[in-house]
């Protein structure tokens, strides 16, 4: 019975020590892996920056061609207004010649 006394308390703390050097080693594995992490990131957010004068070059090309694009179907959609609304009031016409004749 003295033996457990004595035996059990050394082993309980042999077995939190290998536990917290277990811990302290994972703690700083993960650590190392964090900053791996972040210099990754740091390097991609470099890259994206260096990007950003692309993406704003491409962006006011396509808002120009936009523009383009809507004032070519606004004048196309105008013209054929102006065609139909001939045709009308040419039947309109005549419509009331052939009343009136």
């Amino acid at each position: 019975m003295e033996f457990l006394q004595t035996f059990l308390p050394v082993m309980l703390y042999l077995v939190v020590i290998i536990l917290v050097i277990v811990l302290i080693v994972l703690g700083i594995k993960a650590i190392e892996t964090l900053d791996r992490v972040n210099r990754i990131a740091n390097d991609v957010e470099k890259k994206l920056t260096s990007l950003n004068g692309v993406f704003s070059i491409i962006d006011l090309i396509t808002d120009k061609i936009s523009s383009a694009s809507d004032i070519v179907i606004t004048t196309i959609s105008n013209a054929i207004c102006k065609i139909f609304k001939r045709k009308r009031k040419e039947s309109d016409l005549d419509g009331e010649e052939e009343r009136n004749g």
